[in-house]
């Protein structure tokens, strides 16, 4: 599961009017909505729910681990990551530290109200797939120390609106997690070419059918205007309609 601090702050998904944070939390508590919660980076993860948001007292009371242990080391945590897909958007929020209570006679769980919390869409975290038929480039300008351009053209795999992956046939890419590459033309089909900024999230080694060895990239966009987004989101949208109608025998 993503850590929601993958998202940056200034990300149009990132919630932070108290008063939509307190009316979403307390929708969820009147579904009786499940959450993950996680600490130790993931490592260890627990499902509660939500039993009061208290927005005088800041606190938010949820159900307690179902062994003590489990109970401590939620307490001794630094930061708690919480996640949940709630009709059908995914939700994660993150708070430092629990204490425990006893709420109604049993042991619960209390937390401060998140200072902010992100609301993701299924369509903009899902990656779909880029037509094989006719395939889209990525195309890295990369400066060189000596202030002249290498341009790199990869092919795109897939798509959503945090990222996309690609494949480096070349392998002329640096594969270190974390490295930015601030010059980016991303095809979006019909002629459309959007300028991005990208970062290496992960990299692997893939087998081609014909034996060629490549890298396959994972890449995250890093300060993507709302204007480029938006015609990310209207390109996944095109390519779920024609991909949903080629299923059903439309195309």
């Amino acid at each position: 599961m993503a850590n929601q601090d993958e998202i940056d702050d200034d990300s149009p998904y990132r919630v932070r009017s108290r008063r939509e944070i307190i009316s979403l939390l307390t929708s969820m508590m009147e579904k009786n909505q499940l959450l993950s919660l996680m600490i130790k980076g993931g490592s260890e993860s627990v499902i509660t729910s939500i039993l009061e948001v208290d927005a005088d007292e800041d606190a938010i009371t949820l159900d307690a681990a179902p062994s003590a242990m489990l109970n401590e080391s939620i307490v001794s945590s630094k930061q708690i990551d919480f996640e949940a897909i709630y009709n059908s958007i995914r939700i994660t929020f993150a708070v430092e530290g629990a204490r425990q209570i006893e709420y109604q006679g049993r042991p619960a769980l209390q937390v401060d109200i998140p200072e902010s919390l992100v609301r993701l869409q299924r369509r903009e975290f899902f990656r779909i797939p880029t037509p094989i038929a006719k395939p889209l480039r990525c195309t890295f300008r990369i400066t060189q120390p000596d202030g002249s351009f290498v341009t790199v053209v990869t092919m795109l795999n897939n798509i959503s609106a945090g990222g996309v992956g690609i494949t480096d046939e070349k392998k002329l890419l640096s594969t270190t997690p974390g490295v930015i590459y601030e010059d980016c033309q991303l095809e979006l089909g019909d002629n459309t070419l959007v300028s991005v900024k990208l970062q290496v999230r992960d990299c692997k080694e893939f087998k081609m059918t014909n034996g060629k060895i490549v890298n396959r990239f994972g890449c995250q966009f890093i300060d993507i205007p709302r204007t480029v987004l938006a015609a990310i989101q209207r390109f996944i949208t095109k390519l779920e309609r024609e991909q949903n109608a080629k299923a059903s025998g439309m195309m």
